[in-house]
């Protein structure tokens, strides 16, 4: 233990600036090396000594790194592959205080008590370690170093409060994933390190964190290894970690070993927990601030002095006991397991049978289980690397290319990229050995250009899970005050700093749904202040837009191309509807009203076109007196009137009333009074919905489809809904008022007390089978009596005889004339094509002697419609007590009386007849009637 160097131990809490000095000390020696607890901040400090000396004179040391140049001079290593011998004139060890650490303390102590420089020595650490340092190495001196910034105790926070520039510790890669994602909807995202991760990713993602994309920092413990973060706050998620063991509380100086990564230089610093973590003690917390910790007593240790007699000999010089009361027996480590593992394998130990066996069977057991599957996984790997070494020498290179190989993909999700990175490792750790592979240089590249690619493949991974750069960007941008750029493509896609945000919708912005909780609200407030500029550009371009590029929806929504910009609500009159408009807060209140006028305009426009014969009617000055009442009417009910609601102001109108309304195009019909220009798709279309807006509908019912006499009755269908189709509900169909009023002209013609059957022109211009036919006419109020009849078939032409001459033709002409006359007379009125067809097909078959029978109804005028079910009323037969048919149905008189419509004359006084309905729509054919009988 005794040197003649001079050995100084720097002590002190973090943020002291002890790394730094001791490079300054190194630098300052001809030769010199330092051993540091992390690959992570081995790299770290290489690249700072890179930058000063240039690359020529510095070596990088670590398990799965080895940069050597030629002329050497400073070597920077991880404490456990530190070379020994070398002589060189400086040595330093940092985080001294991983001496007590239960897995890796026996190495720090082996630093401690056996590696010295020849000129000067560095123990950098924790003041806890000067009871130790002072006993196992008496020589040394001690220098005292006070915390360039203050560190302050700031109690536990919401992680949605954390402050910017924070760093959230957790103790497990499940726990850092999900702080991670938390920060990421909430905050925009956060940076990822852990102590798993190569050097190539670390770097990326504290590059993430130190230019400013993130705010936020996610790690492990790792960090308070002496990295060196622009960290304000470091917040505990938890208190407690596995140590490899059991899950024991993290002890003061281990929180304020990470505590103090918080506040670099001069810059004070605040710690505190977070999540689940409990407030600390306020002792504790106190210690922390003031960097007051027990002192150590014993330190891990674990004998130097290896024996390689044989396998049994090793373990027992590795498992020997220290002499020193400040030394304890380190525990087992991964080594030593794995080495007692293989002792029991009957062909290893056969092989470990001479020294260089032994030696290198331990140094395959001191390959670190970088995969941490299992202790037999690992052994079994171990077995066979010693295996290949022990029998050939080298690891054959077609085995190492199958293995790397496998490793070699950028695939996969963070678990597994994760996965290939630790397998990675444990290779490139085998190819950093002398010896080991025959073309080092070659399997060195190899393996760290794997390792490269999966680290990169691993950093936009984490990159893409953990940060939402558009949030980020638009956050920072935010609080820094700058002018945001927003560009809207002609999809109407927002991109706000060349990040996409959402869609512009008319003049609503609808936000990526992808956006969630905080990151949401972010987005949608970066994203309005950005696209206010953009809301007037529109608002400019919608205001001067033609008329065919807006229009409206049978909803009342008003549509400017595929985007609603508003709808249309109930203004004072039906044909003066008002107009809401959809337009953002942010867009302000001038967006908004050049948008309103622009739809106001343009439904103005809209009723002035379609309803131009209500508005004419509603203006004109020289209609008086009742005409002048009426048309206030037809203009209320939107240009269509049933005539049997304003029967008794018909009635009123005198002639000249009559005539001056009938200038605007009003039409007086039997059943409705309308304006056929209304009736036209178009003004149906509006009329519905302004119906719908005055009478505060819910869901406006939609116009049927154009150009159809009849359509089925909408049930369920507000009251009046189908007079504003412009149609008439009779039975299961509705027809249009207007072929409703050409059929009511056919039917005036009728008998319609006697009966009378439908005519083809009947059931032509309404496109109805004889079936719906009588189902309409039955709605309209008519008595259909079905009957079946035989048809009677058309005369056949008689065949000329051969004895018939041109001398005679007159004749001939003349009685088939006379046949056709009497065949047109008796053939029903209402035979269809299809009866036509099955008459001449009949008659082209002579064999067919059955007479046909057809169908046919019967109509009579009915105050109110058939109270029973069709059916009863359609049967084949007369109603019991009513006058018996003739052979084609028609009623006739009693047997052996004269035929109907004949006079008759009785002795008894004529019967009282019932006074004819004023209401019914046929009472003036009724009168008719009756005036002339």
């Amino acid at each position: 233990m005794n040197g003649a160097s001079r050995i100084v131990a720097v002590l002190g809490p973090t943020n002291t600036g002890k790394t730094h000095y001791a490079i300054e000390r190194m630098l300052g020696h001809r030769t010199g090396v330092i051993g540091l607890p992390l690959r992570l901040l081995a790299r770290e400090v290489y690249d700072k000594i890179v930058a000063i000396r240039g690359p020529s004179v510095v070596a990088l040391v670590t398990g799965e790194e080895r940069i050597v140049p030629p002329r050497t001079q400073y070597w920077v290593c991880t404490v456990e592959a530190m070379p020994e011998g070398m002589g060189t004139d400086f040595v330093a060890i940092d985080e001294i205080q991983l001496c007590a650490d239960p897995e890796r303390g026996h190495v720090f102590t082996d630093r401690l008590l056996r590696m010295r420089g020849t000129h000067e020595t560095l123990f950098l650490g924790a003041d806890t370690m000067r009871g130790p340092i002072a006993a196992l190495v008496p020589q040394a001196q001690f220098a005292r170093r006070e915390r360039m910034s203050q560190l302050v105790y700031t109690g536990s926070k919401k992680i949605s409060r954390m402050p910017p520039r924070s760093a959230i510790v957790g103790f497990s890669v499940e726990n850092v994933y999900a702080i991670a994602e938390l920060l990421r909807r909430q905050k925009g995202g956060a940076a990822v390190v852990m102590g798993a991760l190569s050097p190539r990713t670390r770097n990326a993602q504290v590059g993430l964190y130190q230019n400013g994309e993130v705010d936020y920092l996610v790690a492990t413990d790792a960090i308070g290894m002496g990295l060196n973060l622009d960290v304000n706050h470091v917040a505990f998620s938890s208190l407690s970690k596995f140590d490899g063991r059991r899950m024991r509380p993290l002890a003061p100086n281990e929180l304020a070993q990470i505590a103090g990564r918080a506040g670099r230089g001069m810059s004070d610093g605040t710690f505190g927990v977070t999540g689940e973590a409990s407030p600390l003690d306020e002792g504790v917390a106190q210690a922390i601030m003031d960097s007051r910790f027990t002192p150590m007593k014993k330190l891990n240790w674990r004998n130097a002095a290896l024996r390689f007699g044989s396998v049994d000999a090793l373990i027992d010089s590795l498992e020997a006991s220290p002499d020193n009361e400040h030394l304890v027996k380190a525990r087992p480590a991964d080594d030593l397991n794995a080495l007692k593992s293989l002792a029991q394998v009957p062909e290893v130990a056969a092989r470990a049978s001479d020294g260089p066996s032994i030696r290198l069977l331990w140094d395959v057991c001191r390959i670190p289980d970088f995969r941490g599957i299992s202790h037999a996984e690992h052994a079994s790997l171990l077995e066979s690397i010693f295996g290949h070494l022990h029998e050939r020498g080298t690891i054959p290179e077609d085995f190492l290319a199958r293995q790397i190989r496998r490793i070699d993909r950028t695939d996969g999700d963070i678990d597994a990229l994760s996965k290939r990175l630790a397998y990675i490792r444990t290779w490139t750790y085998v190819a950093q050995r002398n010896g080991w592979v025959r073309d080092e240089s070659h399997w060195r590249a190899e393996t760290r250009a794997v390792e490269d690619r999966v680290s990169d493949a691993l950093h936009e991974c984490l990159t893409q899970r953990f940060v939402d750069r558009r949030t980020s960007v638009l956050l920072r941008r935010l609080k820094q005050k700058e002018a945001l750029l927003a560009e809207v493509n002609d999809k109407g896609e927002v991109t706000v700093e060349g990040e996409f945000v959402g869609r512009l919708e008319g003049f609503r912005f609808i936000p990526d749904k992808s956006a969630q909780g905080t990151e949401a609200k972010a987005l949608k407030s970066a994203s309005l202040q950005a696209l206010a500029p953009q809301f007037h550009l529109r608002a400019d371009r919608f205001y001067n837009a033609p008329d065919t590029e807006i229009d409206f929806t049978d909803q009342g929504g008003l549509m400017w191309g595929e985007y609603a910009v508003g709808k249309l609500v109930a203004g004072a009159e039906p044909l003066k509807p008002m107009v809401e408009v959809f337009v953002d807060e942010a867009a302000g209140p001038e967006v908004e009203q050049k948008v309103q006028r622009r739809l106001q305009h343009f439904i103005d426009r809209k009723i002035a076109a379609l309803f131009e014969p209500l508005l004419n009617l509603s203006r004109d000055e020289e209609l008086t007196g009742l005409a002048k009442g009426f048309a206030f009417r037809m203009v209320e009910a939107l240009g269509i009137l049933p005539r049997a609601g304003v029967a008794q102001e018909v009635k009123d109108l005198d002639q000249d009333a009559r005539g001056a309304l009938r200038k605007h195009g009003i039409r007086f019909g039997q059943f409705t009074i309308f304006m056929p220009l209304l009736l036209k798709p178009a003004p149906t279309r509006l009329r519905l919905v302004l119906w719908a807006l005055a009478n505060g509908l819910q869901e406006f019912p939609e116009a049927p489809p154009p150009g159809l006499v009849t359509v089925p009755v909408a049930k369920g269908a507000p009251e009046g809904y189908d007079t504003m189709c412009g149609y008439r509900n009779a039975g299961e169909r509705s027809i249009r008022i207007d072929m409703l009023e050409r059929l009511a002209d056919m039917l005036r013609a009728e008998d319609s007390r006697g009966g009378f059957e439908a005519k083809a022109d009947m059931l032509s211009i309404t496109g109805m089978t004889l079936e719906q036919f009588a189902d309409l006419m039955q709605g309209l109020g008519y008595k259909a009596e079905r009957g079946e009849r035989t048809k009677i078939k058309p005369a056949q032409p008689t065949e000329q005889p051969p004895a018939a001459t041109a001398e005679a033709p007159t004749e001939t002409a003349e009685a088939e004339a006379q046949s056709d006359v009497a065949v047109a007379a008796e053939a029903p009125t209402e035979a269809t094509d299809s009866t036509e067809a099955e008459a001449e097909a009949t008659a082209a078959d002579p064999a067919s002697d059955e007479p046909e029978v057809e169908v046919f109804y019967t109509f009579t005028w009915g105050r109110q419609a058939n109270r029973g079910p069709r059916g009863d009323q359609r049967q084949g037969r007369s109603k019991p007590g009513g006058k018996p048919r003739d052979g084609r149905g028609k009623p006739q008189g009693k047997k052996g009386g004269k035929p109907q419509g004949a006079k008759t004359f009785s002795s008894r006084p004529p019967k009282k007849e019932k006074a004819i309905d004023p209401d019914n729509p046929f009472a003036a054919a009724l009168m008719g009637l009756k005036d002339g009988n």
